[in-house]
């Protein structure tokens, strides 16, 4: 089977058509027609139903997908274990919550940069569902989110312990249990957000249906937002304390089972550990023990 054959077939299924694919290769679209086409040969099966929205897998090109993921990464770690073992390079992608990557990470990431200037560094930040994904795509090499995660494929180290706490406005009342803002709009991140999905068991266990929900993409949107009184949020205390000592916002201790979440650093059991990612490991370890 051939390797570029596989590469154009895992690209063209990422991005779902393939004029985007063939912009991604920097390749004609005839070619990337051909060489798909070379390859439902040479396995004798179609992968790609063609239609007049574009393309769809097939249930063979959906197996396929997995395998030319795997396939792809294994060649990939054989170039990085044959070469030079002794100095970290190439690249390295790390996933992050925002609000680990906001507060946990800075001093972490310039230390990592000033030791090992020549690894490519690449930080991703998004929510834990979709990090989870992405590991398992071999998409990153490890990924900071909320724990615990279980998964067959997938090892988890404990990093940090986080305590969750209410935030409201600084004009806000004092908050004794969450029925006190149950009429409130939730100022929630995306779907997939660990820190969402306990709010939402946290009134779910309450018995309250949340008024509203109102989606946001950045930290610093959900917090400017709480300050001005449009909505509550729920926030790990380290991320937010600046704000409260500024008397921006102000924040209220919750109790039991949703006042802490747990940030893991996962990542594959089967993938290789490169130079780059042991040494991150190494410094991640040393910094969070410190901490």
């Amino acid at each position: 089977m051939d390797i570029q054959l596989l590469k154009v077939f895992s690209t063209t299924a990422k991005e779902g058509s393939i004029s985007k694919a063939a912009q991604k290769l920097n390749f004609a679209q005839s070619n990337v027609t051909h060489k798909i086409q070379q390859l439902e040969a040479d396995l004798q099966t179609l992968l790609f139903y063609r239609h007049n929205r574009g393309i769809t897998l097939t249930p063979s090109g959906q197996i396929l997908v997995s395998y030319a993921e795997k396939i792809l990464h294994v060649i990939q770690e054989a170039r990085s274990a044959v070469g030079d073992s002794s100095v970290p390079t190439g690249p390295l992608y790390i996933g992050s919550l925002e609000t680990t990557a906001a507060v946990r990470l800075p001093v972490l990431l310039t230390k990592y940069h000033a030791d090992y200037p020549a690894v490519d560094f690449n930080l991703i930040t998004g929510p834990t569902e979709r990090h989870l994904h992405a590991v398992l795509r071999y998409e990153l090499n490890g990924a900071f989110v909320a724990g615990p995660v279980e998964h067959p494929e997938l090892v988890q180290e404990n990093v940090v312990d986080e305590e969750l706490v209410l935030v409201t406005s600084a004009s806000h009342p004092p908050v004794q249990t969450v029925h006190d803002v149950q009429s409130r709009t939730l100022l929630v991140f995306p779907s997939g957000c660990s820190y969402r999905a306990k709010l939402n068991q946290m009134l779910h266990d309450e018995g309250i249906l949340p008024v509203k929900l109102m989606e946001f993409g950045s930290l610093e949107t959900i917090l400017g937002c709480v300050g001005a009184g449009l909505g509550i949020s729920l926030l790990p205390h380290s991320i937010v304390s600046e704000q409260e000592q500024q008397g921006q916002i102000r924040c209220h201790k919750i109790a039991g089972m949703h006042a802490i979440v747990t940030t893991v650093f996962i990542r594959r059991k089967d993938a290789l550990i490169t130079p780059a990612l042991s040494t991150f490991l190494s410094e991640m370890r040393a910094h969070f023990n410190k901490d």
